[in-house]
């Protein structure tokens, strides 16, 4: 069965995911919209633009949202309204109490939603959490993760100058929170213990965050975690799960590593195109079996919230004392 696929939002993801659909044999992209004029242009040679986000919902079986997040409540409800599937970029939003309700929404309406954490469904992800789960690790002693940007937003993240400011953007929003899902599933429901989080232009600036750290805790074990950004060098983006018969690492999005106590061994290989376009395909995959009511591994609304919840918590800043 093939489903007719709307776009809301063709940015630097948005964009990609009207190629990702278009190779996919399950997926038609039939429309398009976004509110910049100059994105819709970019794109009108891959899909059909439609003149606002009403028409793209209308002419679909299912809605990718793919806007900036202040957005994403608003084009859920449209979907509900009209009895649309919802494929939604996280995180739901900004305001904790708007997106409760937003998750309600969606579980009363009973139809397919689910929302766009990578590690839903790539590889690297999948053998990491089965391995956990056959107790391949032998006893969980801890997780940590490790990250950092040279450049906030990231080069091809430019043009989106939403990711640089404090009010909806950032990387513990942006990356950190694909971590958090991933380790939720690893580790069950995640408490946040502390937190510490800077600001290049103070607490009462607007850029987005500079450094933080933070301690998370599980009935399995604990979450450590510290990311930077700006300064030169390579991105660092690292979890790893110790156990204490073995450890696994999830390296660079799509890589998994394994070591006994010797060297980090590929488990998975190394060559980061062809594992991103089998995380991309694997993605899909589950997305095609939710809209044909199968099972699916992909993040559902209430798993979204939950990870929203320790990031909004996590960007606290406390008052003075």
């Amino acid at each position: 069965m093939t489903h007719r696929v709307g776009i809301i939002g063709l940015g630097t993801v948005g964009s990609r995911f009207v190629e990702q659909f278009s190779l996919h044999p399950a997926f038609e992209v039939v429309a398009a919209w976004d509110p910049d004029p100059s994105a819709c242009d970019a794109r009108a040679h891959a899909v059909d633009i439609k003149p606002g986000p009403t028409e793209v919902i209308d002419a679909a079986d299912m809605v990718y949202i793919a806007v900036p997040p202040l957005f994403h409540g608003q084009y859920v409800e449209a979907c509900i309204a009209a009895g649309k599937a919802i494929f939604c970029e996280k995180p739901l939003g900004i305001d904790v109490a708007a997106s409760r309700k937003l998750v309600d929404d969606v579980s009363a309406s009973g139809l397919p939603a689910a929302v766009n954490f990578v590690f839903g469904a790539a590889p690297s992800a999948l053998r990491l959490v089965d391995a956990v789960e056959r107790g391949e690790l032998g006893e969980i002693v801890r997780c940590d993760l490790r990250l950092h940007f040279a450049h906030w937003p990231r080069i091809w993240h430019q043009k989106a100058a939403w990711l640089a400011l404090r009010d909806q953007g950032g990387w513990i929003r942006e990356v950190v929170s694909h971590f958090l899902f991933l380790a939720g599933r690893l580790l069950g429901p995640l408490t946040l213990e502390h937190s510490s989080v800077s600001f290049p232009d103070g607490t009462d600036g607007v850029a987005a965050e500079c450094d933080a750290v933070a301690r998370l805790t599980s009935d399995r074990g604990p979450l450590t975690m510290i990311g930077t950004s700006e300064g030169v060098g390579p991105d660092v983006v690292d979890l790893t799960v110790r156990g204490r018969s073995r450890s696994l690492r999830v390296l660079d999005w799509y890589r998994l590593q394994a070591t006994d106590g010797g060297e980090w061994a590929d488990l998975l290989g190394d060559d980061r195109l062809a594992l991103g376009t089998s995380a991309y395909h694997s993605q899909l995959d589950q997305l095609a079996r939710m809209l044909d009511g199968e099972s699916h591994t992909l993040a559902n609304f209430a798993e979204a919230l939950a990870v929203q919840e320790l990031v909004e918590s996590m960007l606290t800043v406390p008052p003075p004392s």
